[in-house]
């Protein structure tokens, strides 16, 4: 069951989300339509919020998030840490020492135009990548984003390789004990 998001567990998700955008590069958003079909795109303009439970994404080349969100404005953020050395060294001590997986959950919101701090955050974020012919061609376009506030998140459990208990996650994490079996 998802656990409310507070400010103290808030920061803790920023960091798995950081990790795992280095990883990863990209987060993946599910929404479901009107008709209850679900869809999963992956977003590698995500952006989250330093201080609030919010972040938004630049709206590129998905549609069916935009084409969901008039019927059903919830949305699942899943970021999965695909670090090579998180997931080395939990294969050889049979142990995660965190979660290698969070989803966030909350209520997407209506398209808009950027901010120029928007806009430089993302180009940050991508460094010099921004400047090169597939930079170009991926973020050339940068007209619309959907911001995302968030309520409850679920941190991944995998089964005999946790290297935490609940109370013990929640005290290191500063309030973060919501957990789901994958």
């Amino acid at each position: 069951m998802p656990k409310p998001i507070t400010p103290a567990n808030w920061q803790i998700i920023r960091r798995h989300f950081r990790r795992s955008f280095s990883s990863n590069l990209h987060v993946a958003i599910a929404t479901a339509g009107a008709d209850g079909q679900t869809t999963i795109a992956p977003i590698g303009s995500f952006l989250l919020d330093r201080d609030s439970a919010s972040g938004l994404y630049f709206e590129i080349f998905t549609t069916s998030v935009s084409k969901n969100a008039p019927a059903n404005r919830r949305v699942c953020v899943m970021s999965v840490d695909s670090g090579r050395w998180l997931w080395l060294r939990a294969f050889f001590s049979g142990k995660f020492d965190r979660p290698p997986m969070f989803k966030i959950y909350g209520e997407i919101g209506d398209r808009r135009a950027p901010t120029t701090q928007e806009i430089a955050r993302l180009k940050k974020r991508f460094g010099w990548l921004w400047h090169t012919p597939g930079g170009k061609k991926l973020w050339g376009n940068l007209n619309f984003v959907r911001e995302i506030h968030f309520d409850s998140f679920d941190a991944a459990k995998l089964g005999g390789m946790i290297a935490w208990k609940d109370d013990a996650l929640q005290e290191q994490a500063g309030g973060i004990s919501g957990t789901i079996k994958i």
